[in-house]
């Protein structure tokens, strides 16, 4: 029984900073990964950041440099740091959880991130 949470959203002017956290309780088994996502109004669902077991950290390319993902393991919690964050930041962010053994999934239920000129 896995649940993901997702907080620290919230409306900030561009080139402010945000950090957004994911709690994920509950077992998850073998290898997973961790990674958040974002869907702007109209828009597909993306890739922002994703983090494993293991460390290893990957970036779309529309955040490098300004968002770090990280992680917390005695907290269960994932961390996104975002800054410079610029108007085109704007999206529900959502966190998502993967087993990289049995492939379950889980997913958060989002949190706002809108970023004003």
């Amino acid at each position: 029984q896995v649940q993901v949470v997702e907080s620290g959203g919230g409306l900030v002017q561009a080139g402010r900073s945000l950090r957004l956290s994911c709690f994920v309780s509950g077992r998850i088994f073998g290898f997973n990964a961790t990674s958040w996502y974002r869907q702007a109004p109209g828009k597909d669902r993306e890739l922002v950041a994703t983090i494993t077991g293991r460390g290893t950290t990957n970036y779309a390319d529309s955040v490098k440099g300004r968002f770090t993902v990280s992680r917390d393991d005695f907290k269960n919690t994932v961390y996104l740091q975002m800054n410079g964050l610029r108007p085109e930041d704007t999206a529900v962010y959502y966190c998502h959880v993967r087993s990289l053994i049995s492939s379950a999934s889980y997913w958060g239920q989002g949190t706002q991130v809108t970023v004003s000129s």
